[in-house]
């Protein structure tokens, strides 16, 4: 095990930040053992955390018709992508879709609406949506609706939303690389307004656009010095008709080490593994909570993700705690083991497992 990956724990665990050379070494030095590392990251988690792993879902409120052209975005003015688009759903489908993730067991709703930013109705609208949402179920309520203002800020923060998201999304020198249509300077307004109104905040990023070593590590700060309570860490999908592209090669080793960096810069943070979760870390998702905290369920607006009773199986399967409001052994219990797979006396062939894995 890693000497330095323990002595680097016991630094930040005392309250001391690391330097950028530390987070430039949980990035890219190859001789610092990733499982080190994550040990190293999992003894910081563990000692504001515990072992507990919070769920959260997800939906589009309103999808499509964006204003904006931010380029890694299937929902964005200039994306090609072959998306429903609809305005935002009546108050039942919110409803339902509230009462959907609190049957899942999910601690916290996350309700986006696309555009640049809510109006003054609008935002009344969505404070009443959460009111009866926060009336109705024992869950936690975050909105993304683009870029606020001090009175919006302020009017959803009395209708009982707990966080606001906003995503600073990449460094503020590579911004202007994959969004015309509005600033970084726009976006850490919008944060600062959710704060200064009592908002908690969740804000993160998108790792895979591009930038370098060293932008991952300043908007790991950035975030730090804002009080982000809650950081989305996202792995760039790529979707077919976005304006950016395919992404740059994320291999599931990097991925966990971007998650260990960002827990030992940002030590009390809520930090989530967010979109790209099963499409990058693949195999090694369940090795992801050791660094990380929480995550989403059952896909992430645009793009699906892994059953909830599969990924709720791994939290538990890994040894961690579920955070739920819920008893979740009746849903985790629906689809029991195959046991067809099970045979005394012999090994079965692949043509006889082939039809029970399909």
């Amino acid at each position: 095990m890693s000497n330095w990956s323990e002595t680097l724990a016991d630094r930040v665990l005392a309250g001391e930040s690391p330097s950028d050379d530390d987070a430039r070494r949980i990035l890219l030095d190859g001789d610092t053992d990733v499982l080190s590392l994550v040990h190293a990251a999992f003894r910081v988690r563990k000692a504001t955390w515990g072992r507990g792993v919070q769920v959260h879902i997800i939906n589009n409120a309103a999808n499509g018709h964006c204003p904006e052209d931010c380029s890694y975005c299937s929902q964005a003015k200039t994306s090609t992508t072959d998306i429903d688009k609809y305005p935002i759903k009546s108050e039942d489908e919110v409803l339902a879709e509230a009462r959907a993730a609190y049957e899942a067991g999910a601690h916290r709703y996350c309700m986006v609406f696309a555009g640049r930013g809510p109006s003054g109705k609008r935002t009344e609208v969505l404070a009443g949506l959460v009111r009866k949402i926060k009336a109705t179920y024992n869950i936690e309520v975050c909105v993304s609706a683009g870029l606020l203002d001090d009175e919006k800020a302020r009017v959803l923060a009395e209708a009982g939303v707990n966080r606001y998201n906003h995503n600073l999304n990449t460094s503020r020198e590579h911004y202007g690389k994959i969004c015309t249509t509005h600033t970084y300077e726009d976006r850490l307004d919008t944060v600062r307004a959710a704060r200064r109104n009592g908002l908690e905040v969740c804000s993160g990023l998108i790792v895979g656009m591009g930038e370098t070593t060293d932008e991952l590590i300043e908007i790991a700060r950035e975030l730090a010095l804002l009080g982000a309570q809650s950081i989305p860490v996202n792995f760039l999908l790529p979707f077919e008709g976005a304006p950016l592209g395919v992404p740059q090669t994320l291999t599931p080793e990097f991925c966990l080490r971007v998650l260990c960096m960002f827990r030992f810069l940002c030590p009390k943070a809520e930090v989530r593994i967010s979109a790209g979760r099963e499409y990058h870390l693949r195999s090694l998702q369940a090795l992801a909570l050791y660094p990380a905290n929480s995550l989403f369920l059952e896909g992430y607006l645009n793009s699906k993700g892994a059953r909830a009773r599969e990924t709720l199986q791994m939290i538990r399967d890994a040894g961690f705690d579920i955070v739920s409001e819920r008893n979740l052994d009746d849903l985790l219990a629906e689809e029991p083991v195959d046991r067809s797979l099970i045979q005394i006396g012999g090994i079965k062939t692949r043509a006889e497992l082939r039809p029970a894995l399909t």
